[in-house]
């Protein structure tokens, strides 16, 4: 791979190029990939949609949208420091306009829109939603889709419905908000469809990033990028474009951190234990003198925190720099956290937060509740439009139908397409609404 394709500012329904030095420094291309995905309905949505805790009214809690924001400016500044370096490495780049600040725009675009497509009730959503077809009322639709198809449904992926959200196409909105193919090549983590699953121990394989609808914008774009083929026997898959590395380290890292300062602050984390934690992470630049001159354990943790993701933001931008020529080959299997040298101390507080956050009684209470709420949702919704679809409406399909936005009232015309249409429409969902439904169809 190559980083002037790999840069491509091209969009959806582009029929001439676009050239990097014919561009307006004051307002770059990438720049408004993340004006587009801020102001979308989709992202102001993640204001109540769970990072950590389901449900929670707590102040400090993070959603999903202070989350994407920070990690939005952890990768952009993994980007600015990757790029300076990249840039002084291919000058050739420099001459066709490239500089520091695109790489940092392309890499926030993408991490501010990394966890658009994610359900309500967190990763649990996810997973409901494919216990739903797999174990529930939603298996009556296995013989009448094919196997990819089912797959995509019983294993619903929130960073593919991600990619469906970005470039869907609406009356009057041909490509969806039109994304430039290098944001959308920085965004798909995972560039393959749903089967088969896990092919290899590579990283990108590790889930699917693509919906069987998408899959021919989605050629087209990987096309344009020059990513790497690596499907067999008609499967689609390539290997990751180089910039989707630092938008999924800058996920980890404050995932990582920032999850479990949320753990810590809602007491499911004793604080001196987590102290504790985060000095081992920190040790090689923290300034003693300093932390002990702060007065109260709330300040100190801010200052590890911050500290803390400093330092994995220079660790990760290290570990991609040094391994730039195999990731440009396709050929570095792991995520850039994975091999570095704080290893250890990043897997002793996943390790922790899994413990004390993720399994936390408050936590599993309310994941059931999502996992109710949804399969609820599913099939209410998926029966009314099917019915539709088959003129077979009764009075109540009807009452249903009209609670769904009036652009989806109309009946795809494939049962895949109905299908993934109202998985769609209930991932798009926050917690709050979904619960909302919920109780509205249960009277």
């Amino acid at each position: 791979m190559n980083w002037s394709q790999l840069l491509s500012l091209k969009r959806f329904g582009d029929t001439q190029p676009r050239i990097r030095k014919h561009q307006n420094e004051t307002r770059l291309g990438f720049e408004v990939d993340y004006d587009r995905i801020i102001f979308s309905d989709s992202f102001r949505s993640l204001q109540d949609k769970t990072q950590v805790v389901p449900l929670s009214k707590t102040d400090f809690v993070h959603t999903r949208l202070t989350h994407s924001l920070e990690v939005s400016v952890v990768a952009r500044s993994l980007g600015r420091i990757v790029g300076e370096k990249i840039l002084q490495k291919h000058p050739n780049l420099v001459a066709e306009g490239y500089g520091i600040n695109d790489f940092g725009a392309i890499v926030a675009s993408a991490a501010l829109a990394h966890d658009i497509g994610n359900p309500p009730f967190g990763h649990s959503g996810e997973k409901a939603i494919g216990e739903y077809f797999k174990n529930g009322q939603g298996k009556k639709y296995k013989e009448n889709l094919s196997a990819k198809e089912w797959q995509d449904i019983v294993d619903f992926e929130g960073n593919a419905n991600g990619f469906r959200i970005l470039n869907e196409s609406k009356q009057g909105m041909d490509g969806g908000i039109r994304i430039s193919y290098a944001t959308l090549g920085a965004f798909i983590k995972y560039p393959k469809e749903s089967l088969p699953k896990k092919p290899t121990n590579q990283i990108e394989d590790k889930k699917y990033g693509i919906f069987q609808s998408d899959i021919p914008f989605f050629n087209e774009v990987a096309k344009e990028l020059g990513l790497i083929a690596t499907g067999t026997n008609g499967n689609v898959a390539y290997k990751r474009h180089p910039l989707a590395y630092l938008v999924e380290a800058a996920d980890d890292i404050c995932y990582t951190i920032i999850d479990f300062e949320d753990g810590i602050n809602l007491g499911l984390i004793d604080e001196e234990f987590a102290l504790e934690y985060l000095i081992k992470l920190v040790k090689d630049t923290i300034d003693s003198k300093k932390y002990h001159q702060l007065e109260f354990k709330k300040d100190r943790l801010s200052y590890l925190r911050a500290l803390a993701i400093g330092t994995l933001i220079n660790e990760a931008a290290i570990m991609f720099l040094e391994n730039e020529d195999l990731i440009l080959e396709g050929a570095y299997p792991y995520s850039l956290l994975e091999k570095c040298k704080y290893e250890a101390q990043i897997n002793d507080i996943i390790k922790l937060s899994v413990e004390k956050i993720y399994r936390s009684r408050e936590v599993v209470e309310k994941e059931l509740v999502g996992y109710s709420v949804i399969a609820t949702l599913l099939d209410v919704f998926l029966k009314a439009t099917n019915r539709k679809y088959e003129n077979s409406l009764t009075n109540y399909d009807k009452l249903v139908l009209n609670l769904l936005p009036e652009s989806i009232q109309k009946p795809k015309e494939t049962l895949y397409l109905r299908v993934l249409t109202m998985c769609g429409y209930v991932a798009s969902l926050t917690d709050g609404s979904a619960l909302q439904l919920y109780k509205k169809l249960k009277g």
